[in-house]
């Protein structure tokens, strides 16, 4: 139960520990070691048997500007945009990982990008696919709602697939790049739940529901693939990445780049200084959660979960025969 009251009838100083109460009370709540291991868990199953998983009823209706807590309205609705244009591509977004992960593991590429006609026709929507798909609709009722308008989503230009000569470097590279989205996906919709109350609360839940499951699996996933992955891998396909280039390229996959195309589409610059500090403790204190399940996904486990991982060898053979 949400206990958080308008920042117009609280001190600041008291309703500011209120928000960090909340965020880590419900970061707690849901970035833990067994809840993230039976979303992980249930990965094999759902390459059997996919179902999305369903949301409970929320009359979206009673949704109005009452509902925020701790943000202005006109910064509510910046975000609220960002989320819609970045959510919208969901199609280009599972269609491009299901390219890179086709060859080597077609389980997770129809997971996430379903099945396609040999004439190029998708014919079975991924799962990931029909769970992120919910989030774009939602949004936008949300922003008509809180605004009275309808908004028209302005979509960003998906990456498209970049076939690499190194195809180990080049899965690993959009893996990471996928999973590094859904955690910010996490980090942005948990810190905006517990800014609102009622069926605002209500609806943001269930997008970090589904933000922290996709995360999870592609997670651990990733760990399960890449067994040898650490700090210093990862900092070099950072630095890779980038190419000396801060800026935003819809060409070339970047995390810094993404990073800083973000800051643009949420409206960072408006934000309070109370909301940036609050939001980075947010992200910092996920990814501390995080960091202390993965330590705990040994190869021994993984394998039992999920088979044996495709040796560095099967993909330099692949480099090797290009």
């Amino acid at each position: 139960m949400n206990t958080l009251k308008s920042t117009r009838t609280l001190p600041s100083a008291f309703n500011n520990y209120r928000i960090y109460h909340q965020l880590k009370c419900s970061i707690n709540q849901y970035i833990t070691p067994e809840y993230l291991t039976k979303r992980l868990e249930d990965l094999p199953i759902q390459f059997k048997t996919p179902k999305p998983r369903p949301w409970k009823p929320i009359n979206l209706e009673n949704i109005n500007s009452r509902q925020i807590l701790g943000i202005d309205l006109e910064v509510f609705i910046a975000i609220l945009i960002g989320s819609i244009n970045t959510e919208a591509p969901i199609r280009h977004y599972t269609q491009t990982s299901r390219q890179y992960l086709e060859p080597w593991y077609p389980q997770l590429a129809k997971f996430v990008g379903g099945k396609i006609a040999k004439n190029g026709q998708l014919i079975e929507l991924g799962l990931w696919e029909k769970e992120e798909q919910r989030h774009t609709p939602v949004l936008m009722k949300v922003y008509t709602q809180l605004t009275g308008e309808k908004v028209k989503p302005n979509p960003h230009k998906a990456r498209h697939y970049q076939p690499f000569l190194d195809s180990y470097h080049g899965l690993y590279h959009h893996g990471f790049h996928r999973v590094a989205t859904e955690y910010g996906a996490t980090c942005l919709y948990l810190w905006l739940m517990v800014h609102t109350t009622g069926e605002l609360r209500a609806i943001l839940e269930e997008l970090v529901i589904d933000e922290i499951n996709h995360m999870t699996k592609f997670l651990g996933f990733g760990i399960w693939a890449f067994p040898e992955s650490n700090f210093l891998k990862i900092g070099e396909t950072i630095l890779k990445s980038m190419k000396g280039k801060l800026s935003y390229d819809p060409q070339q996959s970047s995390l810094m780049g993404t990073l800083n195309r973000m800051t643009e589409v949420l409206s960072w610059s408006t934000w309070s200084w109370q909301n940036r500090l609050s939001f980075m403790f947010t992200c910092t204190y996920i990814f501390y959660r995080l960091w202390g399940w993965t330590n705990q996904l040994t190869p021994a486990y993984l394998e039992s979960l999920l088979g044996k991982p495709l040796s560095k060898d099967v993909f330099n053979e692949s480099y090797l025969d290009k």
